[in-house]
């Protein structure tokens, strides 16, 4: 049986390539005809024979010291046994590259500006970008600030030395994964700046924003006062921080100063007046043409929709010792963001979720501790409206003298077609993102020296919270929350990063002056950020929400960074429950798909409706309303109502002010009212429960409404749109016909992915669906791991996909059903305790 399951998953996977091969040997909208590359001599045939699994073998690996292990489970987890630390990472990148090659290349493709390359000019826009944003740039200048022998080091260059092994066994088997032979395009050799690279691909999809230029096109259509309002510096919501104080006011840590090459001032040094500010108009219109193109961008280039978990509780609701439960909700893929394996040498033993393309493990356990991570959401992006002039080319006034921009030159390979060359201008503030009426550089956290990699290797060999919690003081970006629980009862969470403080008076959520007078006064000191150890109430959750209280002495960002805490009120109630916990419960909690923002609205809606004025359709609407329990189950038809319901309140409520003062939404994804934006769901929710006659529900120049009147009206509109998609029975308008997922192949090839299928969830349950109706985003891993006494742990994971990216093995989509049950599989004890129970490999320096 065995065997025909592995058939039918070949034979399918060939279907799909032979499809492939048909539509790309024409070409096909941005996908340009491969031609030759489909020759069966040296095309994609030579990957037809590419091992799709693990099997019992003795291989020699160069770069190793001595012999090493490989054991691998049936479902494919692998567990690295090495002699030293050295000989480990160099087998995790041997082990990593056999099952993700084809991963590992496109995310360092995509942040070193080299997509093109393989795919053509449809990803040139994509490379310029990245080359403008530059992470190639960083991650070269944290290599080089890496000293010969220390531990990352040696750590990035033994991980280079075992991916550059299967690379050389793949030269000289022709075995290349299918796009390879597709395009007729090789890997180049991996270089340690390549895990830095990808990395940084990882800090810009949790750190990179671009709200400062929502809020100048809000500022230039809706005006200052109503932006301000709407888009409001704390939320008007109640918020439950993990971190509620009392809190320590310290200095400040000192930034680096400015680069001195790129502040000299020019030839034409003396002081001289700049030309007249930028209008807001000129500011809105260059925020608007960086916002479009990057919609243009084939991925989503910044920082939306993160939705993670992780809690954990100690004391008598964990029976005396500790449980910590975590799931990080980012796009889901096949392959996995992810890559499960366990490491053991001398100084590592280790188990959780590695990062494709970078040694260690980044959310797991060890022997002694366990930790997992959600995205701090803070702002860790600034713009700056560098001042400029026509009689001055290159050149940009800053503090008090015309400076000159540094440039770098970079050519872009792209195959079937001449290299394209880009110059990249930078200022002290970054690199110049625009110039197109208002010459904007960007700030980014992400393009300053970070050691986070030495931090979470720190953190792997890590033995109790004093130790976890210094081998955090050097993180800088992204700002993330890690939540921790040990094995001697400990729970804590703290929240590293780098959070840039400014002058008083300064706006940082918009785009700010060039000339000298906003910069950086410094950052919040390590022992000032968000963090709690063992609080009283035995409970710690992270969901996203602003981690502490309206008194905190820093500026972390806007309400619409962070989120609005519905999550979080699902799970401290069901963690505040009388009992003991289990993992069974923890679980439990993170499929759950209690949608709370529907609890709080629900009854409103609900006395907002006259049952005597409503036809038999709205009544029968009504009613499954008032019987629902508020879960966003696939069987649910309230779900459905309650959904479209809301979606078209918001609308309502917003869209009659967007048409009138000309909202740019089409410049700005996250302005489309389809998409709910944050601050204005918080706004609706505080308004209808608390200020049911503001301003806002009557639209510009119409007649006055107050909130059950809009919600009347999208009721009656909710209930008419679902009859018509579904038929006239509200009770068969159930929650699966209108919302699905999927899990998307990393190639966007269609038919390599999973699904769609209809499945419950919503963008704010614990379970999280976000994106549109059809979602590719979720729980990316789900990690429960139980603390009974020292050295006593135990630890479940699964993650939606599997760890292979070849579709043809059964370790491709193995994992799906079990991640969408919630039946998740034993973490392997990094103490080597439990032996694993597949293909083992005896690994021997050579090669």
């Amino acid at each position: 049986m065995a065997w025909v399951r592995r058939s039918g998953n070949l034979l399918c996977a060939l279907v799909v390539a032979l499809a492939m091969m048909l539509l790309l040997g024409a070409g096909y909208g941005p996908v340009p005809a491969l031609g030759r590359a489909l020759a069966p001599a040296g095309g994609v045939w030579d990957s037809a024979g590419a091992d799709p699994t693990a099997h019992d073998e003795t291989l020699d690996l160069s770069g190793l010291s001595r012999p090493a292990k490989v054991t691998f489970s049936r479902d494919g987890y692998a567990a690295v046994d090495a002699a030293s630390d050295r000989d480990l990472f160099v087998v995790q990148g041997y082990v990593t590259a056999r099952f993700r090659i084809a991963q590992m290349d496109l995310a360092r493709r995509l942040g070193s500006g080299r997509l093109s390359e393989l795919n053509g000019p449809a990803q040139l826009e994509s490379d310029r970008f990245e080359l403008r944003l530059g992470l190639l740039r960083s991650a070269r200048a944290e290599w080089a600030a890496y000293e010969p022998g220390s531990t990352v080091h040696e750590a990035l260059t033994a991980y280079a030395e075992g991916v550059n092994a299967w690379l050389q066994r793949l030269g000289e088997t022709g075995e290349w994964p299918v796009i390879y032979g597709l395009t007729g395009v090789r890997p180049q050799r991996w270089t340690p700046v390549d895990s830095l690279v990808v990395q940084k691909v990882f800090t810009q999809q949790m750190d990179f924003s671009t709200a400062p230029l929502t809020y100048e096109l809000l500022r230039g259509s809706l005006g200052q006062k109503r932006t301000a309002e709407w888009f409001p510096h704390h939320a008007p919501t109640p918020q439950q921080p993990y971190d509620p104080g009392p809190y320590r006011t310290l200095p400040l840590d000192p930034v680096p100063t400015p680069d001195a090459n790129a502040a000299a001032p020019t030839a034409a040094a003396a002081p001289a007046s700049p030309e007249p500010a930028a209008s807001p108009s000129a500011t809105a219109q260059a925020a608007g043409q960086l916002l479009a193109e990057l919609g243009q961008l084939p991925y989503a280039g910044r920082q939306e929709r993160f939705n993670s978990n992780a809690w954990a509780v100690n004391g008598p609701a964990a029976g005396g010792g500790s449980m910590l439960a975590g799931d990080p909700h980012i796009g889901v893929s096949l392959p996995s963001s992810w890559f499960q394996i366990t490491l053991r040498s001398p100084g590592y033993r280790v188990s959780g979720g590695s990062l494709p393309g970078a040694p260690g493990v980044v959310l797991g356990r060890n022997e002694h501790l366990s930790w997992s991570l959600t995205n701090a959401s803070s702002q860790g992006t600034f713009y700056y409206k560098e001042k400029t002039s026509a009689d001055r080319p290159g050149a940009y006034y800053w503090k008090g003298a015309w400076r000159q921009m540094e440039k770098v030159h970079y050519t872009i390979p792209v195959r079937g077609a001449d290299p394209v060359g880009l110059d990249v201008d930078l200022t002290v503030h970054g690199p110049v993102m625009t110039m197109k009426k208002q010459t904007l550089a960007v700030t980014w956290m992400g393009n300053r020296r970070s050691d986070d990699l030495g931090a979470i290797l720190r953190v792997n060999r890590a033995r109790n919270h004093t130790e976890f919690r210094a081998a955090l003081r050097n993180w800088r970006a992204p700002a993330m929350n890690f939540v921790y629980a040990d094995d001697k009862g400990g729970i804590a969470a703290i929240s590293p990063g780098t959070y840039p403080q400014f002058p008083a008076g300064t706006e940082p959520w918009r785009a700010m002056s060039g000339t000298g007078d906003d910069e950086m006064t410094g950052t919040i000191p390590f022992d000032a950020v968000p963090q709690v150890r063992n609080p009283p109430g035995h409970v710690i959750s992270s969901t996203n929400q602003r981690q502490v209280g309206e008194d905190y002495p820093y500026y972390l960002g806007t309400a619409g960074y962070f989120d609005p805490g519905h999550r979080q009120s699902v799970i401290l109630d069901r963690l505040g429950e009388d009992g003991t916990l289990t993992p069974a419960d923890f679980a439990a909690l993170q499929n759950d798909v209690t949608d709370e923002l529907a609890a709080r609205l629900v009854p409103a809606l609900l006395a907002a409706l006259d049952k005597d004025g409503l036809n038999a359709r709205q009544r029968a609407a009504r009613d499954l309303l008032a019987a629902w329990d508020h879960t966003m189950d696939v069987g649910s038809p309230a779900a459905s109502i309650w959904w479209t319901f809301l979606s078209g309140y918001l609308s309502d409520v917003f869209g009659p002010w967007w048409d009138a003062q000309d909202v740019p939404a089409d410049e700005d994804r996250s302005l489309d009212l389809t998409s709910l934006p944050i601050p204005l769901r918080e706004a609706l929710e505080h308004w209808t429960l608390h200020d049911p006659d503001n301003e806002a529900f009557t639209p510009p120049g119409g007649v006055r409404r107050d909130a059950p009147a809009v919600m009347r009206s999208a009721f009656g509109r909710a209930v008419d749109d679902l009859a018509d998609r579904f038929g006239p029975r509200p009770a068969t308008w159930t929650w699966g016909k209108l919302h699905s997922r999927e899990i998307v192949a990393i190639t966007g090839a269609p038919g390599l992915g999973y699904g769609p299928y209809a499945d419950g969830g919503d963008p704010w349950t614990v379970n999280a669906a976000g994106g549109d109706l059809t979602s590719d985003f979720g729980p990316s891993w789900r990690m429960i791991v139980r603390w009974t006494g020292p050295g006593r742990g135990s630890a479940t994971a699964v993650y939606p996909g599997g760890q292979s990216e070849n579709p043809a093995s059964p370790w491709y989509t193995n994992l799906v059903a079990r991640w969408r049950d919630g039946r998740a599989l034993p973490l392997p004890d990094p103490s080597g305790r439990s032996a694993l129970d597949g293909a083992a490999w005896t690994v021997r320096p050579g090669g």
